[in-house]
């Protein structure tokens, strides 16, 4: 039987996604894992022994793995405007979550994932962790480790490829969403660029669903198009 795992399930686009691949039918369970998940349904991606023993509870070879999880504020720490703003201590939480955690989870995950079988697994990125694409500056902490999840992409990519030349690893750019993350900065973006999130999960999956082994370690927006690193 068929599975999707989706992690950070709780989240606006995890838990959307979860829903769309629910409502779809395609896979025979949908997995949702998440930090507020209780028993069987919980991960913390801060910490590795959670995620272990999260994969350790999975029955079978999960054909998708999607990771949706990531920090851009939390209360009031923003994102940071310059740099006399740096902090150690919350650009270490940026890496924890959106390189580490994603990078832990791949650790665990890929080795239940098919030998011999297309498979996806999906992180969620940015445009603003394109380095080529860094027009502006600003925002430090999460500029810098979602170009570093944007590396260990890459980087999973070409070793699952030896293991399975059908593996697809990939991240993704969802453009702005309604949900919580993107909420303090929502003012000046366009109506027709706000996507709900509803629209935004099966914008991703149809990007998911075209996807082929060539596309593997590459980035890629909500739209298809790919983001140069």
């Amino acid at each position: 039987m068929s599975s999707a795992i989706v992690i950070g399930a709780s989240g606006g686009i995890g838990g959307a996604v979860a829903d769309t691949l629910d409502d779809e039918d395609q896979f025979d369970h949908v997995i949702r894992l998440s930090r507020s998940g209780s028993g069987e349904a919980h991960i913390d991606i801060e910490d590795e022994a959670s995620i272990a023993a999260a994969a350790a509870r999975i029955d079978g070879e999960p054909s998708l793995v999607f990771v949706a999880t990531g920090l851009l504020h939390d209360g009031e720490r923003q994102p940071e405007k310059s740099i006399a703003e740096l902090d150690p201590r919350w650009l270490a939480r940026n890496f924890a979550v959106n390189t580490i955690g994603p990078a832990l989870v791949a650790k665990h995950f890929l080795p239940l994932m098919p030998r011999s079988e297309r498979c996806v697994f999906a992180a969620l990125s940015a445009r603003v962790g394109s380095i080529s694409d860094d027009r502006i500056g600003g925002w430090y902490g999460y500029r810098a480790s979602k170009a570093a999840l944007n590396m260990m992409i890459r980087n999973l990519a070409i070793e699952q490829k030896r293991k399975n030349d059908r593996s697809i690893i990939v991240a993704l750019h969802p453009g702005t969403v309604d949900t919580p993350l993107s909420e303090p900065f929502q003012r000046n973006v366009p109506a027709k660029q706000l996507f709900d999130r509803e629209r935004a999960a099966l914008q991703l999956l149809d990007v998911i669903d075209g996807l082929k082994p060539a596309d593997s370690g590459r980035i890629f927006a909500w739209d298809g198009e790919e983001i140069a690193p």
